[in-house]
């Protein structure tokens, strides 16, 4: 090889490098811009003080969490439909990060008692979706987080433990809800 052609592979080098090195730079500003850091459990106490609502009722002031109490819509359309992979989770200390009962978003599972809830990073907490090839017409609300690295997972919250193993992992078609304008 002579000189000059050394000489050109080196500048291709570098333009190809700082091509590289400014499409990162672009996904990353894009990926936190779009795609904010999930609530961490160990955060929760200080979410649980913003989300608290004193509300007046029959002269009384009351206090309620907004997203323990998400409003009932019998209206809901399906406005996409995908298919994910479906995993289950329960409320133990290895399968969550800090109170395993306590969701990302603030919601009480154990309190709550009915396995309507999932984790799903793709989507916004409150999204209500349904897994008709598993659950018929059953409807699901997003109530927590899972793991960064899953973030085109669903994951359903079961209270017992053997149910969960039994379901395992599934792609199944899920089909999120919404009102239509």
């Amino acid at each position: 090889m002579s000189s000059p052609d050394i000489q050109q592979n080196k500048q291709f080098s570098k333009k190809t490098w700082k091509k590289i090195v400014l499409s990162l730079i672009f996904l990353v500003v894009f990926e936190f811009i779009c795609y904010p850091a999930p609530v961490l459990a160990s955060q929760i106490d200080e979410i649980d003080q913003m989300i608290i609502v004193e509300t007046l009722v029959d002269g009384d002031v009351v206090e309620s969490p907004v997203l323990n109490a998400l409003p009932e819509n019998n209206n809901l359309q399906v406005i996409r439909t995908d298919f994910v992979p479906v995993t289950a989770y329960t409320s133990e200390v290895g399968q969550t990060d800090g109170n395993p009962c306590r969701t990302a978003s603030g919601f009480d599972l154990c309190e709550h008692k009915i396995e309507d809830s999932v984790a799903a990073n793709f989507l916004r907490f409150g999204t209500k979706i349904r897994i008709p090839d598993a659950f018929g017409d059953r409807v699901f609300v997003v109530r927590d987080r899972m793991n960064p690295r899953y973030d085109n997972y669903i994951d359903i919250w079961f209270k017992d433990k053997q149910e969960a193993k039994r379901f395992g992992i599934k792609v199944l078609r899920i089909e999120i809800l919404g009102i239509e304008p």
